[in-house]
């Protein structure tokens, strides 16, 4: 063994990483020992890997997940761009979360235009996830678009903005939160294949339905996507002082938020309802 060889313990202290985080890297292959005695199994470590040691430290107190690490440690710099950009996209939405409340706490619950429109029903294909809880709803309905933007043919794959004929695409809620299990985003073609309405040749986990119409209080959202939770309350509430029993939320994403940037997004908010 050589003389430079740190014990585990030793070596903890030096990368302000833990015991039982070292036995971790070492499962996973993040972090090597540089000698592991093959009588004992104890692991042994050089100080210049204190600078890894450090890195995995510090990449995990910013929650990067240890597949991104390994890339990181293999030298694949470029995967930090991506982790700058999702902690300034977080810190973006926790700024707007914390502008919400303190404009919730100041002024209550914002009051939209509501209007009362009428919807068609709708040949739509859909695609169903499950929220994890009203935190997530914004995760389950991202999943669920994304698959519905990469189902080939019938036009789903074209942009929300693509002007006359464009893909009309919507969230659809319960509006009791205890129900998310029954959240799901639906997407309408410009044309939805004849072969799948039979059942035939649809990909895998989307299939057609009939999303049925309504009446429906409506009011335009404005803004980023993790805001629209308090127009949705505008509305609702609007139902409410009119004793019209709501049923349904809708999120209508008129917006193509590849080529918009979040302030400008347009979501059409609909709550179905019937008199109370």
């Amino acid at each position: 063994m050589d003389d430079d060889l740190l014990p585990i313990g030793r070596f903890a202290r030096l990368g302000r990483l833990s015991v039982k985080q070292l036995r971790r890297y070492d499962e996973l292959g993040v972090l090597r020992p540089a000698w592991v005695d093959p009588a004992t199994g104890y692991r042994y470590y050089r100080a210049s890997q204190a600078r890894v040691a450090l890195a995995i430290g510090l990449l995990r107190s910013l929650d990067v997940p240890l597949p991104v690490v390994g890339r990181v440690l293999a030298g694949e710099w470029e995967v930090l761009a991506g982790v700058r950009d999702g902690l300034e996209a977080e810190l973006a939405r926790r700024q707007r979360t914390l502008a919400s409340l303190e404009r919730v706490l100041e002024r209550g619950v914002p009051v939209p235009e509501v209007s009362v429109v009428s919807e068609p029903a709708r040949r739509v294909v859909v695609a169903r996830e499950v929220a994890d809880g009203p935190e997530g709803i914004g995760r389950a309905t991202s999943a669920a678009v994304a698959r519905l933007m990469a189902v080939p043919g019938g036009g789903l794959d074209a942009g929300l903005d693509a002007g006359e004929g464009a893909v009309w695409l919507a969230g659809v809620f319960p509006v009791e939160l205890d129900e998310l299990d029954e959240g799901v985003a639906v997407a309408v073609a410009r044309r939805v294949p004849e072969e799948w309405c039979a059942g035939v040749g649809s990909p895998a986990g989307v299939r057609v339905e009939v999303l049925a119409g309504g009446v429906f209080a409506a009011a335009r959202h404005v803004g980023p996507y993790d805001q629209i939770p308090l127009t949705v309350s505008g509305v609702l509430a609007w139902c409410g002082e009119r004793r019209l029993a709501a049923s349904e939320v809708r999120e209508v994403y008129v917006s193509d938020p590849a080529v918009t940037s979040p302030d400008r997004l347009v979501t059409d908010v609909l709550v179905r309802f019937g008199e109370g």
